[in-house]
């Protein structure tokens, strides 16, 4: 029993970290329909500003408002000068621009920055406080966990209460129908873009000092595991990003605990092949957006 619970809450650590790394990708889906595969990249990017900025301010709080910024910037800066012009007919070319996109950054930072591992300190004690002498979630886990919830809850307002959110979702639903009721999509794509740069280096900050450090391939795996937590959960609903990225870490806690590592990448293949067969939609899509 003790090691049931000992891997349920080592789960839900790692996977309140992949909820916040899907719900960037939620976010970009929901504002563009288009699964952004250099969100990794984008993200580590942002990290290496952030903690740059804590390196020199002396606080990491400073460096995550600047990780944050960054991305904000950088989100608008792809959808202005690349993703624009990237024809729409057929989306494997957004997914093309997109994986050119990681090479280039990875190359660039690897230039700049080097491709060693640099620390990255958390700014809470990542030891795993103890209940009933069993180890259970760290101050860290705890500040994830809270930060994913707050941009859950931000982001389903932004979207269902706010006219901003709701131009951006009928601008990404029905961008023709949009343009003739007056919504200006292609300032609203550019928001999406940024918005969900924000999230995903608010992803990164989050996600970089559970790992070995700061390199340029530090979201390479994390984006895989976090793109099946998104269709898990479904592109569409925030929400259910935060339950798949739990959902997600959880069963891999148990087949690595029970089965051993090795196992860890079949589990989250047949994960994600059982959710497309028998809920291509995600487990939390709704009937309008399978169809639209």
């Amino acid at each position: 029993m003790d090691r049931f619970l000992f891997l349920t809450f080592g789960g839900l650590s790692t996977g309140a970290v992949y909820a916040a790394f899907a719900l960037a990708l939620v976010l970009i889906w929901r504002a563009a329909r288009v699964v952004n595969f250099a969100q990794g990249a984008m993200a580590v990017a942002t990290a290496y500003v952030g903690y740059a900025v804590a390196s020199a301010t002396g606080s990491y709080w400073v460096g995550l408002g600047a990780a944050v910024l960054a991305g904000l910037l950088l989100g608008a800066l792809v959808e202005r000068v690349l993703m624009r012009f990237v024809g729409h007919a057929n989306p494997l070319n957004e997914v093309i621009v997109a994986l050119g996109l990681v090479l280039l950054i990875q190359a660039v930072l690897g230039m700049v920055f080097g491709n060693g591992y640099r620390p990255a300190a958390a700014p809470f004690d990542t030891d795993a406080l103890t209940l009933g002498g069993v180890a259970a979630l760290s101050p860290y886990d705890l500040w994830v966990l809270g930060a994913v919830l707050v941009v859950v809850v931000l982001l389903a307002l932004l979207f269902t209460r706010t006219p901003i959110g709701l131009r951006m979702r009928a601008a990404a639903f029905a961008p023709e129908v949009s343009r003739l009721l007056g919504v200006d999509v292609s300032r609203m794509l550019t928001l999406g873009w940024a918005l969900a740069a924000a999230v995903g280096a608010l992803a990164g900050m989050l996600v970089v000092p559970t790992g070995l450090g700061l390199h340029p391939h530090a979201m390479d795996l994390v984006f895989v595991v976090a793109f099946t937590a998104a269709v898990v959960g479904g592109l569409d609903s925030p929400a259910g990003a935060v339950v798949g990225g739990l959902l997600v870490g959880l069963i891999l806690s148990y087949v690595t605990g029970y089965l051993g590592p090795d196992t860890t990448p079949l589990a989250v293949l047949v994960l994600l092949l059982a959710v497309l067969l028998v809920r291509p939609g995600g487990l939390f899509s709704s009937a309008r957006a399978r169809h639209v």
